[in-house]
């Protein structure tokens, strides 16, 4: 995404990436970038929290209207839980959760195999 916003950029078009790669987005030189400190794939809160979206949202609009310098960062108040307990399980496989983890990836997989399945069905049927 940071990438392509660097390309909207760079023909006129002024982009705002809202996300929680800190680190990441910000070597690559977004002009405007509203952090998150979340888990990955949570960049505008957290789920079925309409409230903590739309402000993200909100911050983003005001970033994008008032930024007067490239490369500005602006951090939600947000946190994810009142420990950060989440940080040391976040993403991680072990021996504790490897056969769980394996047996969801199949079963995904499957899924996806039968859902693209149905497609070419339809489309050849078309």
């Amino acid at each position: 995404m940071s990438l392509v916003s660097r390309y909207l950029e760079s023909h006129g078009i002024p982009t705002v990436v809202v996300g929680s790669a800190r680190d990441i987005v910000e070597e690559c030189g977004v002009a405007r970038f509203v952090f998150n400190d979340f888990p990955l794939g949570n960049p505008f809160g957290k789920p079925d929290d309409a409230a903590m979206q739309q402000a993200t949202v909100d911050m983003a609009l005001d970033l994008l209207e008032t930024a007067r310098l490239p490369r500005t960062t602006v951090q939600t108040p947000f946190r994810w839980s009142e420990d950060e307990a989440w940080r040391a399980v976040y993403a991680r496989v072990d021996a504790g959760n490897r056969d769980a983890l394996r047996q969801e990836g199949e079963a995904r997989r499957a899924l996806q195999a039968a859902r693209s399945g149905d497609r070419e069905k339809s489309t050849a049927q078309d």
